[in-house]
């Protein structure tokens, strides 16, 4: 039997989009190396992830299995409320992945049975999920960090009391953290925190090629585990749906200019008051740049549930774009990683999660950055001060601040209609291409993959 079908990887995402998401990608790396890969969720979230997977065939992969876990209804707070920054209606997702343990652990105990090794890769806040592999003889786990290598480095620096002089001086101006998280969000992560211990390793989805420098300082807070970058785990190259099953928005992106169009979207976590809604509407159509704007509130702990918001823009204003030709409106969900390979895409107002940034490098794309919670106020300092590849749409505050429509339209034009703009697509250009020699054969971020693969294989 050949060393790698010896051993078998479950991978455990945390119920959300932004955690479903790349590590179904990470599935479709790790079997290509021909190693069974068994994806556990419930089963809303294994529909959500399928049905938002994009980039590339999961039916075409036979050795990716997909495990869906029946699980009590959730007990949904209402739907994601506009005036509050942080995704509070996430937090029926926590409690609920206490039913996913017994399940998972029966997984874990058959496949211990069948294999020389069971490897276990599990985000951090779904470590009490699988903790029963400690009593497996033939079972180790590693926490999927769905962070910039830069935003974990200063999380650790600042915990750690600043241990070591940091020379750059932004990293003496980093955003504060208040009012990125919420209580129940902390305390919930302190209690997998005490399932982590014993983790072997962390595997991070980003690469050298992009903030190397940080991720090998990151390496210091944690000298007894291995950390690999292995990332980008979306595709650098964008499987092509059929032109019959192709987004009504691509089709309008092939009658564009190349670099003219703005995409806008703010991610899965991120819901926008009518007022605030409204000041967007109008600094997109007085930019005089074109546009598609992904309108929709932010994901309920389970999308298929209950009533979704439907925003009313201002009297005329979608009939008027759509004439003109200035813009469109995509209200459902929308082909992102299409969108930004596209050729006319030439900026990316985002709210700066991470998952989106990377894509967005990955694309070549700058970002025209707006950051809501979380770990995003630290990433919008990586794209805009450190790496140079966007503009701050409006500097992070911790309130639900209105944003004007005057700060809109001139981040937009900055971004597509400006000399900086252009600078700013020349660097990212050039980004892109180092991130897909980085996966690459004998490339950095592969050669990382290949090491966590023999590690595993060992």
């Amino acid at each position: 039997m050949a060393k790698n079908s010896q051993v078998t990887v479950v991978i455990v995402p945390f119920l959300a989009q932004g955690h479903l998401a790349p590590l179904l990608h990470l599935s479709r790396l790790i079997a290509s190396y021909n190693i069974p890969v068994h994806y556990v969720s419930t089963t809303t979230h294994i529909r959500q992830a399928s049905s938002r997977q994009e980039g590339w065939d999961l039916l075409h992969h036979d050795n990716i299995h997909i495990h869906e876990f029946q699980i009590p209804p959730f007990q949904c707070p209402p739907n994601p409320d506009p005036r509050s920054k942080f995704p509070s209606q996430f937090g029926p997702a926590f409690e609920a992945t206490v039913h996913l343990r017994e399940p998972v652990c029966r997984l874990l105990k058959s496949l211990s049975a069948t294999s020389r090794r069971v490897i276990i890769i599990h985000c951090f806040l779904t470590a009490s999920v699988v903790q029963d592999f400690a009593s497996l003889p033939n079972a180790e786990t590693y926490i999927f960090q769905n962070t910039s290598s830069f935003f974990s480095f200063t999380f650790c620096w600042e915990s750690a009391g600043k241990p070591f002089a940091a020379d750059d001086h932004i990293l003496q101006q980093l955003p504060s953290m208040d009012g990125c998280w919420t209580s129940e969000l902390m305390a919930f992560a302190e209690k997998q925190a005490v399932h982590s211990k014993n983790c072997s390793g962390e595997l991070y989805n980003t690469t050298k090629a992009i903030e190397g420098d940080f991720f090998d300082l990151l390496q210091k807070f944690h000298v007894d585990k291995k950390h690999w970058a292995i990332g980008p785990f979306n595709p650098v190259d964008v499987f092509q749906k059929p032109e019959k099953q192709g987004h009504k928005c691509i089709e309008w992106l092939d009658n564009q200019a190349s670099n003219s169009v703005i995409y806008v979207a703010f991610g899965t976590t991120t819901s926008l008051t009518d007022e605030q809604i409204h000041a967007i509407a109008v600094g997109l159509e007085n930019s005089g740049q074109k546009f598609i704007w992904v309108l929709r509130d932010a994901d309920k702990v389970d999308i298929y549930t209950g009533d979704v918001r439907k925003t009313e823009l201002p009297m005329g204003y979608e009939e008027r774009i759509l004439e003109t030709g200035q813009g469109m409106i995509v209200r459902g969900w929308a082909p992102q990683l299409e969108i930004l390979a596209h050729t006319s895409t030439g900026g990316f107002m985002s709210h700066c999660g991470w998952n989106s940034l990377l894509e967005s490098m990955t694309m070549g794309v700058p970002v025209a950055a707006w950051p809501r919670h979380s770990d995003m106020p630290r990433n919008t300092v990586l794209i805009t001060k450190i790496l140079k590849l966007g503009t701050v749409v409006k500097e992070w505050t911790p309130g639900n601040d209105l944003v004007d429509s005057l700060h809109i339209e001139n981040a937009v034009k900055k971004l597509i209609a400006s000399k900086e703009g252009d600078e700013m697509r020349e660097r990212a250009a050039e980004l892109r291409n180092n991130i897909k020699k980085s996966v690459e054969e004998g490339g950095a971020s592969r050669q990382e993959l290949d090491s966590f693969i023999d590690h595993i294989t060992r």
